[in-house]
């Protein structure tokens, strides 16, 4: 008679993810063999209902057929497998870390045992973020700037290696010369080798006979650096810019970190920015504007340029002036500016002013 795994987790067939997920924890966690009052049995019957509820393809053959097929058309578990009758569904949960590091443990072991050897690495230098300020107009012009920082680099007495190579090295007798060990250990699914990388020669397979003290042998020492960095025009605010390899030196001669500048733009007195265009408020007489007089606008790359606000202009609407925006980050031009009015009224008039602003009002169309 098929077994009914909504059943065997107490949930409905109606059930979600997260659901049968929790009432599989549960099960597992109170019949796991290795508690006490465990049942080994029940045990890998919680976890075969698991393996077909989590999958939706065999969710579905599930509710349509009372059990699960495999990819040649036969029930499953079972049938060919270059591994034997060994499934990897029971309890595994993809997003759970620790059941990824075992599956990658297996695989790490069966290919070790087919004689492929993992290659020999040492730890990559670390990234680095560096912040740096300028100003507006640095960031229109663009700047050249010598920065300073802190960085592991490479060992000068022992050239990064971490050994010094005339005294010679030895082969490391835990690994016998291979970088890596294999450890067995009982799980589950019985007992798994695996290899791992030798904790005595870190990987290397030789003992060096004479280690650097100067960088306890890692092929590294901090310093302080500086840098010249370039920062074209046209930077943005909170853009970060790569050096590459000029981070953290790895560990042995190992491949470098990179660095990345992180640019943080002062506030402008008069300038807002909006991607490459500038926004800039303009306080103007009343009387200018009525007898159009020219008037001087700022720009950021400080460029005389005047205006005239003709009759008739809605003083509420910008005016843009084309190209006297924001460089272009890459060399592509310019954006543009805005210009936004703020009309300033005379505090006070006399007698005489009113007189002729009212005869003026006569004559204003």
């Amino acid at each position: 008679m098929p077994k009914d795994y909504y059943q065997i987790l107490g949930v409905g067939k109606g059930a979600t993810e997260d659901d049968i997920k929790r009432a599989y924890r549960k099960l597992a966690h109170q019949h796991h063999p290795d508690k006490a009052g465990g049942n080994s049995e029940k045990f890998k019957e919680i976890n075969e209902a698991y393996q077909v509820l989590s999958n939706k393809e065999k969710r579905s053959q599930y509710d349509r057929f009372g059990r699960v097929f495999s990819a040649g058309g036969g029930p499953s578990p079972g049938g060919d497998n270059p591994f034997g009758n060994f499934e990897f569904g029971f309890g595994f949960d993809p997003s759970n870390a620790e059941d990824l590091g075992n599956i990658s443990d297996i695989f790490d072991a069966f290919f070790e045992g087919l004689g492929v050897r993992k290659r020999k690495s040492y730890n990559r230098g670390s990234d680095l973020e560096v912040v740096e300020e300028i100003t507006f107009e640095e960031a229109f012009r663009g700047i050249d700037r010598n920065i300073k920082v802190k960085v592991f680099t490479s060992c000068g007495q022992c050239s990064g290696l971490g050994y010094f190579a005339s005294e010679g090295v030895s082969e490391c007798s835990t690994c016998s010369g291979r970088g890596e060990i294999r450890e067995s250990r009982s799980t589950f699914f019985g007992n798994i080798s695996q290899v791992k990388t030798c904790p005595k020669c870190s990987g290397s397979g030789q003992i060096p006979k004479k280690p650097c003290r100067e960088c306890s042998g890692t092929g590294r020492v901090k310093v302080s650096k500086e840098i010249k960095i370039t920062i074209a025009p046209g930077v943005a605010n909170d853009q970060l810019i790569k050096i590459p390899k000029a981070g953290d030196a790895g560990e042995r001669g190992a491949e470098p970190g990179d660095l990345y500048l992180r640019i943080k733009i002062a506030d402008h007195k008069i300038f807002k920015r909006f991607n490459d265009d500038l926004f800039v408020k303009k306080e103007i007489d009343l009387l200018d504007v009525l007898l159009e007089k020219k008037i001087e606008i700022p720009t950021i790359s400080g460029n005389k340029v005047f205006m005239v606000i003709p009759a008739g202009v809605d003083l509420r609407e910008r005016v843009k002036i084309s190209g006297e925006g924001m460089t272009k980050f890459g060399g592509r031009g310019r954006g543009d500016l805005y210009v936004e009015w703020e009309v300033r009224a005379p505090k006070r008039l006399n007698a005489k002013a009113k007189k002729i602003l009212e005869d003026l009002e006569r004559e204003i169309e």
